[in-house]
């Protein structure tokens, strides 16, 4: 059976299916047509139901609900994972700025329906004033004054200091802080209209390439260097131990949780719809 699988070019992503699409493990009969997209442009793709799998923001799941479900494997959950507001100036100024409401600082941001945008706006509401940019735009966009302040993610967490950029609040640490739990970045999820046992047969393959990319971290070192954008192989490594963890195998009790706190709280602030299907895979 073949199916359609959408993921970013990043090495998190890279590295958890390249024995999948490679088939380096058994996937069981199932054949994956891949398309390779940013975060934002992939959920926008699951907003209409393009794909039949897909990696997608948390933020972005609320509105995909109704179309897909969530896996127990493959997700980006983790401690100190994540984005990060930085700027070109002082980082002081600014976070005073944002804490006092300044409407009027240009923020830089990966997309409306990323996770990221999710914590900036629970940790600032009256940063309002944003504008949409290619994640790996946003570093130059400080730089060159398009924007004062830039929303980061991925491994620009590695690389922002080297241009000198200045941290202004590390917003996963802002979330750690006041739930105690991950933060829940990107998922995978899969289109309700498959029959369910192939629902469960993909999230069993997904969680086999996970195993085989952690008792093997060297075999796709090629393929996960063909799709990075212009980095060191400590660099992606750093990326891939950043983001793929426990809960990329499994999600399990603790994972759960953390995403149910994000849904929850996301809808007590009015960030999102409320989602009447279960956002988990049923047993």
């Amino acid at each position: 059976m073949k199916l359609t699988i959408g993921f970013s070019p990043c090495p998190n992503d890279t590295f958890i299916f390249d024995a999948l699409i490679h088939h380096k493990i058994d996937t069981e009969g199932l054949y994956f047509e891949v398309f390779y997209d940013d975060v934002e442009t992939l959920n926008q793709k699951a907003f209409r139901g393009e794909l039949d799998i897909t990696k997608l923001s948390y933020h972005a799941f609320a509105y995909a609900a109704d179309k897909y479900v969530l896996l127990d494997a493959g997700s980006a959950l983790g401690f100190g994972v994540g984005p990060m507001l930085i700027c070109k100036g002082s980082a002081e100024e600014l976070k005073e700025r944002l804490e006092t409401g300044d409407r009027t600082l240009k923020i830089g941001t990966p997309g409306k329906y990323t996770t990221a945008n999710f914590l900036l706006s629970l940790a600032y509401p009256d940063a309002i004033n944003k504008q949409e940019l290619v994640f790996s735009d946003i570093e130059n966009a400080v730089l060159e004054g398009r924007v004062d302040i830039g929303l980061i993610i991925h491994e620009n967490r590695f690389t922002y200091q080297d241009k000198g950029l200045y941290k202004i609040i590390d917003l996963g640490d802002y979330w750690e802080k006041r739930t105690g739990c991950a933060i829940p970045l990107g998922g995978i999820v899969t289109n309700r209209n498959l029959p369910s046992d192939i629902q469960h047969k993909i999230n069993k393959v997904i969680k086999r390439s996970v195993e085989f990319a952690f008792a093997n971290p060297k075999s796709g070192l090629e393929y996960i260097r063909s799709h990075a954008q212009e980095m060191s192989e400590e660099v992606m490594y750093k990326h891939i131990g950043l983001y793929v963890n426990k809960f990329s195998v499994d999600l399990g009790v603790e994972g759960k949780k953390a995403v149910k706190l994000l849904f929850d709280t996301a809808l007590e602030k009015g960030i999102i719809p409320e989602v009447s299907e279960g956002l988990f895979l049923n047993p």
